[in-house]
């Protein structure tokens, strides 16, 4: 078939025949034009059809333009498959939400109502996809949000673990309950929370990322902050109240009153010596405790356990007294001294000073050990300020008891070398019995800066008692004393103005020190008497004459010269050639006049010879 195209023209023509048509149909039925519905004619219904259909139209229209994306709408749920859940939401067809959205939500069921959003208007089936779990996240998130700012409780469901926390469900939002906010005590596991439904308080939220942070403990702290204010207007000192152990420290052990804590101190649990809490208590055991004291806001609360139980020192037989024998256990040891229980909760110290009649220090833990027997004698007792005293070494003799006899004055003995002070060296002798050997005391030859360069400690060294004083319970000694004193002989060999040879063994700016065959002495050159006949030095390590200028046997000095060895006998042969001078020139003029005087005699007999004969 062909078609035929009508033109412009032929297409007005066809409306105007029609147009006339009607018309006369109009006059032929007495119809007046204008009182014609042409509408009704038009779209074949009368006035109310229309009116019905105008408003469907209107209706579907504005359902068609009002839902958005993210919008909220409540929808009712229609019909249930195996996957699917159908939901009714007014639109122009159903939509479908699968049955994982609701997991949480098992007794869903046909009728219920629940919010959704669209997440697809048609799929490629043409079919509308709902999400429950979007509306429910947004929804949840306003919530949250009104929540964290009213601070009322909100109910979730903890799902699962995670690093550091648990996740929950709040509302269909995943929120973070971290570790420290599930308990106010801290929780090892945390696996007994998954699948729980607990309240919760919103702490902390962060826009950006939409992160809820979630706390229990928060709500724990709230009511124990409660109980905790009913329970500190009570308190009263000397109050006695039971509690629950919730912490032991090394220090002492907290004890919840029941919404408040208070600290036992580790010296008020027991009036016996306690080491660690750990030995009195156990977490989770129920004590009775007093109130000790408290500070002003009633915040901290000391509290006490031995308070209810009388006192050790009430029970204290009344028969001990100062210079009785007890036994009792080594409960603590320091440096000072050891704690001995000598009764439940009665100790008494023992210093170490009184654990042996040895003078030199030693530390206690080397006559003792914690968990001792020890027998000791009371040597203080004061029952008012409950202190004890007590000693070891007055069970046995006092060693200075009979000292003179033991150790007379001149009695030689061989003791240890115990300890060295700056001007001598303390010897045990025995137990107890320690003398004193001043450094001068040491030896007759050496000089000695500090002992130690004379010997060790833990020697033996032979002494010889030079004094003792039993009141004053000291006791002298002496060690060179056992020798014969080698200056008395050095005395005679290097008398002033005697030569020896010696080795100059070391040379200073002041001088040298020369070494002679006594090993002994070792004297002293000053340096301008080091000058030889040559007028050089002597050097270190070289052997020379030298006289002694200087010897003194108290202080052990000796001072030599080289210089004046040679000097000594050019002075005198100076002195000989002067004196062999004098000689000559006495016997020339003794001779001349020796001669002068006999020619004078003969002189003098001629004369008298003339005489006679001229007489």
């Amino acid at each position: 078939m062909s078609e035929t195209t009508n033109t412009p023209e032929e297409v007005v023509e066809s409306q105007s025949q029609h147009t006339q048509k009607n018309e006369e149909v109009l006059v032929n039925q007495n119809v007046a034009p204008e009182a014609f519905d042409w509408e009704s004619f038009e779209s074949g219904l009368n006035a109310e059809d229309r009116t019905e259909k105008q408003e469907l139209e209107e209706i579907y229209n504005g359902s068609l333009n009002d839902l958005g994306d993210s919008d909220i709408i409540t929808g009712k749920v229609v019909r249930l498959t195996d996957r699917e859940a159908i939901v009714d939401i007014n639109f122009k067809s159903e939509g479908v939400i699968s049955l994982n959205e609701f997991r949480y939500n098992q007794d869903l069921k046909v009728g219920d109502e629940v919010e959704v959003m669209v997440d697809k208007r048609e799929d490629k089936t043409g079919q509308l996809q709902l999400s429950h779990k979007k509306a429910r996240t947004l929804k949840a998130w306003d919530r949250v949000n009104e929540l964290h700012e009213s601070g009322e409780i909100v109910n979730g469901l903890v799902k699962s673990r995670t690093k550091g926390g648990m996740i929950v469900d709040v509302f269909g939002l995943e929120a973070f309950l971290p570790g420290s906010q599930i308990d106010v005590k801290p929780i090892k596991d945390y696996d007994q929370f998954v699948g729980k439904t607990m309240e919760f308080k919103v702490v902390k939220i962060n826009p950006e990322f939409k992160n809820v942070v979630v706390s229990h403990k928060a709500l724990i702290e709230a009511d124990i902050e409660g109980q905790k204010k009913e329970i500190i207007a009570q308190l009263e000192k000397g109050q006695v109240l039971e509690g629950t152990v919730k912490n032991i420290t090394s220090y002492g052990v907290f004890v919840d009153l029941g919404g408040v804590d208070g600290l036992i101190h580790i010296t008020d649990l027991s009036w016996s010596r306690v080491n660690h809490p750990s030995e009195v208590l156990s977490d989770g055991e129920t004590v009775k405790v007093v109130i000790l004291d408290f500070d002003e806001d009633k915040t901290r609360i000391q509290l006490g356990m031995k308070q209810l139980e009388a006192h050790p020192w009430d029970a204290l037989g009344e028969n001990i007294k100062i210079g009785d024998k007890v036994k009792g256990k080594v409960v603590v040891l320091a440096d000072y001294g050891a704690f001995v229980e000598v009764a439940p909760g009665v100790e008494g110290l023992i210093h170490v000073s009184e654990m042996s009649w040895s003078t030199h220090l030693r530390s206690a833990g080397d006559f003792v050990k914690v968990g001792d027997e020890v027998e000791a004698e009371v040597l203080t007792l004061d029952r008012e300020d409950r202190k004890i005293s007590l000693g070891m070494k007055q069970l046995n003799q006092d060693p200075w008891t009979n000292i003179e006899s033991k150790y007379p004055v001149g009695s030689t003995h061989t003791g240890t070398v115990r300890n060295f002070t700056n001007f001598g060296v303390f010897v045990e002798l025995e137990e107890g019995i320690d003398g004193l050997i001043y450094i001068s005391d040491l030896s007759w030859t050496k000089k000695i800066k500090h002992p130690s360069e004379f010997c060790n400690v833990g020697d033996k060294l032979d002494v010889i008692v030079l004094e003792l004083d039993v009141q004053a319970r000291r006791l002298s000694l002496g060690h060179k004393q056992l020798q014969e004193n080698p200056w008395d002989k050095f005395e005679t060999k290097y008398a002033e103005g005697t030569i020896h040879n010696g080795k100059a063994t070391d040379v200073f700016d002041k001088g040298a020190a020369v070494q002679f065959e006594d090993a002994e002495v070792e004297a002293f050159c000053p340096a301008r008497l080091l000058e030889k006949e040559d007028g050089s030095k002597i050097k270190k390590g070289e052997d020379a004459d030298f006289k002694v200028i200087e010897f003194n046997k108290e202080f052990k000095r000796v001072v030599v010269s080289h210089t004046g060895i040679f000097k000594e006998e050019e002075k005198k042969n100076v002195k000989e050639s002067s004196s062999k001078s004098a000689g000559k020139s006495a016997a020339i003029s003794s001779t001349s006049e020796e001669k002068s005087t006999l020619g004078d005699i003969d002189v003098l007999a001629e004369l008298k010879k003339k005489m006679d004969a001229g007489k």
